[in-house]
């Protein structure tokens, strides 16, 4: 798989922090978004076919419709609670016995379609006050960077965990790393943060991050 510039694919993403207020208490709401060179229907396809998303993202099995269970090989699976095609899609995002949610939503722009993934999740205050947004923000940063390589070039197959340790250790992922989590770290000092602790949280997520 052909890599974006690291550094012009920070820059091409858009984050933003927030909180909401659920039933059962204060959630954390992440968003992360960009624009990509290709129309609705296309991205629709590219974030709802399986065989797609395993080219970008990671192997996913399931009953991919509303209603329907998925799950990512490895990482979460959860429960598609709404479908609107071709302009998105809410899911529960469950992991062990975490449960948070995410809304995708595709937009028709100028220059070709947004994609945008907002991921509300109950986070315990400890957990936030050492890792903050990094400890998912880098992880969705990634998966933006796969869908753009894939999108850039659709009929290469995304790197296997072996290619993405070596693409760490010898290439531009530390560095894709690094800003990443420098980059939500200027998120949460927008949304009020102190900025020593920020930077602080963005260390410590981007060396859990790296610490092969």
């Amino acid at each position: 798989m052909a890599m974006p510039d690291v550094r012009q694919q920070i820059s091409d993403v858009r984050r933003a922090l927030g909180r909401r207020t659920l039933e059962a208490g204060e959630a954390r709401v992440s968003t992360i978004s960009q624009v990509y060179d290709t129309d609705l229907d296309d991205l629709w396809t590219v974030v709802t076919d399986a065989e797609r998303i395993g080219r970008w993202f990671l192997p996913i099995s399931g009953e991919l419709k509303e209603g329907g269970h998925y799950q990512f090989e490895g990482n979460a699976g959860g429960t598609i609670t709404a479908c609107d095609k071709p302009n998105g899609y809410d899911a529960t995002w469950e992991m062990g016995d975490q449960v948070s949610w995410i809304t995708v939503r595709l937009t028709p722009v100028d220059g070709g379609t947004r994609f945008e993934l907002e991921h509300v999740a109950h986070v315990k205050d400890e957990w936030w006050e050492r890792f903050g947004p990094g400890a998912t923000g880098i992880g969705w940063d990634s998966g933006l960077l796969g869908l753009a390589s894939h999108l850039r070039d659709p009929a290469t197959e995304r790197l296997t965990p072996e290619q993405l340790v070596d693409w760490v250790l010898n290439g531009d992922g530390k560095l894709f790393m690094r800003l990443s989590a420098d980059a939500w770290a200027q998120a949460a000092i927008a949304d009020g943060a102190d900025p020593a602790s920020a930077q602080g949280q963005a260390d410590r997520s981007f060396e859990a991050f790296t610490a092969y």
